[in-house]
């Protein structure tokens, strides 16, 4: 079982390389057929996930799995580690990246050039860092991620989405140069790259070296933290996200998480179980950080006219809930976490689709949106009826409407939805392990972000959906452009209603987190020495 796993752990790598190849080779292809060709590969990934997943978890007292890349030995080699985390994230790409893709398929794919074979390697790029045990491939995955999404961010042109992307771009070198010299730094003062190593050599390095090491892991952190979106790192978010082509906008919904991964992998890892200053440190900046991003992201979203901008900053929302989740260190909390940006994920993902959706079957609304966007200065070309691949779906406007509904219960966290039952687990683990003044913040963030972002939600759905439609046009959406929608909301739906064998998978996952040794043990070889 274990080594049928082993060679399964590579494949979320192999298929959406494989797929960038096929587009450079097969580029003279018909539209149709290139445009089925990738919704392929997609569906493939999509199963190659659940089944890395399925095999993980049937795997008895097994929970996780190492790929050395070229057979070289741990720790001198690359090497790819997959537990029970990293599969969740995978798999959630998948999941998103065929609901991107299948709704690009619409018509969006053809607004600009080389477009399937960017998508497919920033998926790439996000499987190989959630894959990826050790800090200099991590720092290569994320650079092919950041690489393509510079070119999707573009897609579609518009003088809107170039001065964004040139803000993006200079942001991501910044955090780049700075990942680079917290990875020199711990390489100096540990003399090994692979995180389990690294766990192992922390305790063994020299006092004098302790404060160097300190040094780059706060340096790597700000590195993490500018791309999970924290504040007052996060400036770069709002405006990329919501000036993006919505599918583009629905993948980046996963990308802000590679940060929280990133940080949830090397605090467990390495300070979760520590004592001392650094501990507490790290604990009291990861909870302020949090606290005030989900705070701006709060209040950003009340601020927003247009859905694409309220989708954005429900996503600083959701990673000022995971920073807090991480700073809290228990593992209830964080099985909770770890619920929650599934279910997150996949419905910021459907509000970025949504929002294109209504802007074709509501007129109206499009001329609000329209004036709105103007003010942030965005310009976007009209859509071309001939791209369209898709046959419509009458009486869209009723089924739309149940859709913003749904999310808008997912993201303000209200029963009986998968967001409530995430906030609940949350606050109920925080109560357990005892009451104290973080407690209190934690729980007064959650409820009262959650409460902020209703508002937010009702107030751009009465704008939305109280608009008349004149009696001569019937609202018709594209087959392709809903379905995606309606997927990724009844998943949301269905993890609430699997909640408890969903929370008791999440909460051994997060055992095994806070359990670092058991992580060392799968990826270091016994008998190693420092």
């Amino acid at each position: 079982m274990m080594a049928e796993l082993n060679h399964i752990a590579i494949l979320p790598i192999l298929v959406p390389m494989a797929a960038v190849i096929a587009n450079l080779l097969l580029g003279n292809l018909r539209p149709i057929s290139r445009v089925r060709l990738n919704l392929a590969f997609s569906v493939v990934l999509l199963l190659v996930s659940i089944l890395l997943l399925v095999v993980l978890a049937r795997s008895d007292g097994h929970l996780a799995a190492v790929y050395p890349l070229g057979n070289w030995p741990v720790p001198f080699g690359i090497v790819l580690v997959v537990d029970r985390l990293a599969a969740v994230m995978v798999l959630v790409t998948s999941i998103l990246s065929l609901a991107a893709l299948l709704y690009a398929s619409a018509r969006w794919h053809s607004r600009g050039s080389n477009f399937f074979p960017l998508f497919h390697a920033l998926t790439m790029g996000l499987n190989g860092a959630f894959l990826t045990g050790d800090l200099f491939n991590l720092f290569v995955f994320f650079e092919l991620l950041l690489a393509a999404s510079y070119g999707l961010t573009l897609h579609g042109g518009g003088r809107n989405q170039v001065k964004a992307a040139l803000h993006y771009i200079a942001i991501n070198l910044v955090a780049s140069f700075l990942f680079l010299i917290g990875v020199a730094l711990i390489y100096a003062t540990t003399g090994t790259l692979n995180m389990a190593d690294i766990a192992r050599a922390v305790p063994l390095i020299a006092p004098d070296d302790r404060g160097l090491f300190d040094a780059g892991a706060a340096v790597l952190g700000v590195a993490f933290l500018i791309k999970a979106g924290s504040w007052p790192l996060h400036f770069w978010l709002p405006r990329t996200y919501s000036s993006a082509a919505p599918p583009v906008a629905a993948l980046f919904a996963v990308m802000t998480k590679v940060g929280f991964y990133a940080i949830l992998r090397l605090w467990t890892l390495i300070f979760a179980n520590a004592s001392g200053p650094e501990l507490a440190f790290g604990q009291n900046v990861l909870l302020v950080l949090g606290l005030a991003t989900i705070a701006y992201g709060s209040i950003g979203a009340l601020s927003s006219k247009a859905l694409d901008r309220l989708a954005s900053y429900l996503i600083l929302v959701s990673a000022g809930t995971l920073l807090l989740a991480v700073g809290y260190n228990a593992p209830g909390v964080t099985s909770g976490a770890l619920y929650y940006v599934v279910a997150a994920t996949l419905a910021a993902g459907a509000l970025f689709l949504l929002k294109d959706v209504i802007d074709q079957i509501l007129p109206a609304e499009a001329q609000v949106l329209a004036v709105s966007l103007e003010i942030y200065g965005d310009e976007e070309e009209a859509p071309d009826d001939s791209d369209e691949v898709s046959r419509t779906l009458p009486g869209a406007a009723t089924l739309v409407s149940w859709c913003f509904a749904i999310a808008a219960l997912i993201m303000a966290g209200l029963p009986p939805l998968s967001g409530f039952v995430s906030k609940f687990a949350m606050i109920s683990a925080a109560l357990g392990a005892g009451p104290t003044a973080a407690t209190w913040w934690f729980i007064a963030a959650l409820i009262g972000s959650g409460f902020l972002v209703l508002v937010a939600m009702v107030r751009n759905g009465i704008n939305i959906f109280w608009t008349s439609l004149p009696d001569s046009d019937v609202p018709r959406v594209r087959t392709a452009e809903i379905v995606p929608i309606v997927v990724l909301l009844a998943l949301c739906v269905l993890l609430a209603l699997a909640a408890g064998p969903a929370m008791a998978f999440f909460a051994e996952t997060a055992a095994f987190i806070h359990s670092p040794q058991g992580y060392v043990d799968v990826v270091l070889p016994q008998g190693t020495t420092p």
